[in-house]
């Protein structure tokens, strides 16, 4: 796997000139290549520096390019010009294998629609990335009640999410993006479903993560209770970085 670092640098999270064009529907439908002047230009050159153990916000309007930004840094989407670096591997020189193994290892995902496997218990729910990983069964175990403890819903293990509430079921959504010790979360809108109370205890948890774990937490959010609580804000703005506050 490709993906050793190949330089030191400052920053867990790097991206230079990183363009997203998505063709035309009629033009996709033929499979024709992308015109870049024709087609959606979801991100237009982004360049983002983000330095480890930073809680980090990236803010913006419904289109700006914020999912697709996110979609870009844990490889699950594919820029068409630009370059992602994120600690020290280079996201555009792997394979879709390398990058499913490459996230499985060091990112978690949180998404506002929860995510989680309604047949399964909150435990079940964090255990299955685990499993899927290949950890032996007393591994799995031991680190999944942690990463419920971490969130307080020990005694919620046995819980399906449908007997919790949705502040309950996205803290089932964090322990399971925690579970694969990742060094990098990325959360789509997590407080976006939540009521105001339960975001700010929500994002509370998210800055003890930060302190306590050392994570590097990058948040999709137009939630204004996350300026409080983040190091930096990015305001993204039709596909473009247009300032960061600190």
């Amino acid at each position: 796997m490709n993906s050793m670092p190949a330089s030191e640098s400052p920053f867990i999270i790097e991206t230079t000139d990183l363009w997203r064009i998505y063709p035309l529907k009629a033009a996709s439908a033929r499979k024709e290549p992308v015109d870049e002047q024709q087609g959606v230009q979801a991100l237009r050159g982004v360049n983002l520096q983000i330095q480890p153990g930073k809680f980090v916000a990236l803010k913006g309007r419904s289109g700006s390019g914020k999912t697709t930004l996110l979609n870009c840094l844990a490889g699950l989407d594919k820029p068409s010009r630009g370059k992602i670096r994120i600690l020290g591997c280079d996201l555009d020189t792997m394979s879709e294998q390398d990058l499913t193994f490459w996230r499985r290892i060091h990112i978690g995902l949180i998404f506002q629609s929860f995510g989680l496997l309604p047949t399964l218990s909150a435990f079940e729910n964090v255990e299955l990335l685990l499993r899927i990983k290949g950890e032996p069964y007393e591994i799995r175990r031991l680190r999944s009640l942690e990463c419920l403890e971490k969130v307080g819903l020990t005694k919620w293990k046995d819980h399906r999410p449908y007997e919790m509430s949705g502040g309950q079921q996205q803290r089932v959504a964090v322990a399971r993006a925690l579970a694969n010790q990742a060094e990098i979360i990325l959360a789509d809108e997590p407080t976006g479903e939540l009521d105001s109370k339960t975001s700010q205890e929500l994002i509370k948890l998210f800055r003890d993560l930060v302190q306590k774990d050392k994570i590097t937490f990058l948040m999709v959010s137009h939630d204004p209770l996350v300026d409080q609580f983040v190091d930096q804000v990015h305001l993204l703005k039709d596909g473009v970085i247009i300032y960061k506050e600190q």
